[in-house]
């Protein structure tokens, strides 16, 4: 009986060094060996974290990041076609088909045809001019919050680093 108390009691000690103040478990510190030292390990967790902000910033408007950065594009580049927008979006002709198809029946977008009548510009409608205007006040916030600890200055030299990770 001694020896169960005493294993219990044990168990029980162990179990209040692993709860921490709140009273939800702490999760354990694992040790991360090469992994701080990765640019893909460190990019993966910024991504994570501007993704959960994006999220939790835009995501209500029921969009989401790679649908939302094509509207901008084809805002920037009204009677854009399809071939040169996958190719600036880092998507290609299959996946661009049925994104711009769910953007079209949101009616955000629409396709006209192009002067060669082999090809469909694409506009914004009304409806995603105006989706746009409120996406990018909420965008423009989540901005600001995601580069709160960066000075102008890092921010922009963050963004010259990244793009040339991109052109490498």
């Amino acid at each position: 009986m001694e020896l169960s108390n005493s294993l219990n009691t044990k168990q029980m000690e162990r179990a209040d060094r692993r709860v921490g103040r709140s009273g939800a478990p702490d999760r354990p510190v694992l040790a991360s060996g090469l992994l701080p030292q990765l640019l893909g390990y460190q990019l993966r967790l910024a991504h994570l974290a501007v993704f959960g902000d994006f999220s939790a910033s835009v995501g209500s408007l029921g969009i989401t990041p790679g649908r939302l950065g094509v509207l901008l594009l084809v805002e920037a580049n009204e009677g854009v076609a399809q071939t040169p927008l996958a190719a600036a979006a880092g998507l290609d002709r299959s996946t661009m088909v049925p994104l711009l198809d769910q953007l079209e029946q949101s009616g955000w977008l629409e396709r006209r045809r192009g002067p060669d009548r082999r090809t469909n510009g694409l506009w914004l409608t009304v409806a995603g001019r105006d989706f746009l205007a409120r996406a990018k006040v909420r965008i423009r916030a989540h901005e600001r919050r995601i580069a709160a600890r960066l000075s102008a200055k890092e921010r922009a030299e963050l963004i010259r680093l990244l793009g040339l990770l991109r052109s490498g």
